[in-house]
């Protein structure tokens, strides 16, 4: 795989976010040209630069809402990762028109401006949320994926390739639980459910670097990977993180399903699962090529799709306590805490 990117120029929309600071600890190290950063957060760029001191790292300030910010970005690049993103359920749900803003109108600028740009390949991050969407996020995530497969479909052999991953709940990312859990477990406050019995995948932003990748690799233009990933319940991973931290007798309590939350997540739809190829670690979900002559595929249904289950959080692996535990002992923000009593923000 490094031998793919050496001496090629990366760039990552949306960098200076959890997916893209993964990114430079996987890359920055190898035999990589350049990565450059494009996003409208002066400070986190500003930090990376400080914190790197790298010459292979390059800094773009603009917004994917905006065409012409992006186009310096992209003029040279040879592959984008596509990670700019609202993704924060409550912030779409009360401003759903900037959802779409940045999560459809955006992607669509980065496509365009990647496609003029002759970039060779982009690889789109979605979320499982844009599954059976209930929020104004997964519904910006669902039309966004809808953007990709109407580009993707009109790109021919030698042009840009452009697919997609979908994956869950990233363990310790930026506004993720599992920040929230340590810190009320260091103030010695109860932990805060919403529904115990709630699930949710749990996969590492490793997880979502190696999806990628494994996109970037294997792709073809307009399909959609999914990796494979353990789920547990709310309750399950409140016991773990109090186990791991030595709180035992530690109160938790149940709050209530807050506004736009499932009560399990999925990655893959009925009709999605039913095309999907199993690749051990990963389903591929091939292009949808259809087009306007709607009589080829309207007129005759299926009968295998009544045969065949969504890929959710609920009928995944379970994990049990022992198992959440071993899983968030890799996360650098559990270690710290529990091996050093320092309490760290999220996983960067």
């Amino acid at each position: 795989m490094e031998d793919n990117f050496s001496g090629k120029t990366l760039l990552i929309t949306g960098g200076t976010g959890s997916f893209g600071n993964a990114v430079l600890k996987r890359f920055l190290q190898t035999d990589i040209g350049e990565i450059r950063i494009f996003s409208r957060d002066e400070k986190k760029q500003d930090e990376l630069r400080t914190k790197y001191q790298n010459p292979k790292l390059r800094f773009f300030l603009g917004d994917v809402r905006d065409s012409r910010s992006i186009q310096p970005a992209v003029n040279g690049a040879d592959y984008v990762f596509h990670a700019a993103a609202l993704k924060q359920v409550p912030s779409c749900e009360f401003f759903p028109m900037e959802a779409i803003k940045t999560n459809v109108l955006g992607t669509e600028n980065v496509l365009q401006a990647a496609v003029s740009a002759g970039v060779n390949r982009v690889v789109c991050l979605s979320t499982d949320k844009a599954v059976y969407p209930i929020n104004a996020m997964g519904m910006s995530k669902a039309l966004m994926e809808k953007v990709i497969t109407a580009v993707a479909r009109t790109l021919t052999d030698g042009q840009t390739t452009i697919c997609a991953t979908r994956y869950g709940n990233v363990m310790a990312s930026r506004g993720s639980v599992i920040p929230l859990f340590l810190k009320q477990m260091h103030l010695d406050r109860p932990l805060t459910l919403t529904n115990p019995e709630m699930t949710r995948f749990m996969m590492s932003l490793d997880d979502a670097v190696d999806l990628v990748l494994y996109a970037f690799e294997n792709g073809n233009n307009g399909e959609l990977f999914v990796q494979k990933a353990p789920g547990a319940t709310i309750r399950v991973l409140a016991d773990a993180i109090l186990t791991v931290g030595d709180r035992p007798d530690q109160d938790v309590h149940t709050i209530g399903t807050r506004h736009g939350e499932k009560l399990y997540e999925v990655l893959l739809s009925r009709e999605e699962r039913l095309l999907a190829a199993d690749e051990g670690d990963y389903f591929r979900v091939p292009t949808d090529s259809r087009d306007l002559n709607y009589s080829n595929y309207v007129e005759q249904g299926d009968v295998a799709l009544s045969e065949v289950v969504e890929y959710t959080s609920h009928n995944t692996h379970q994990l049990n306590v022992d198992e959440m535990s071993e899983l968030l002992m890799k996360l650098e923000i559990v270690r710290s805490y529990t091996e050093r009593g320092v309490l760290l923000d999220s996983e960067e």
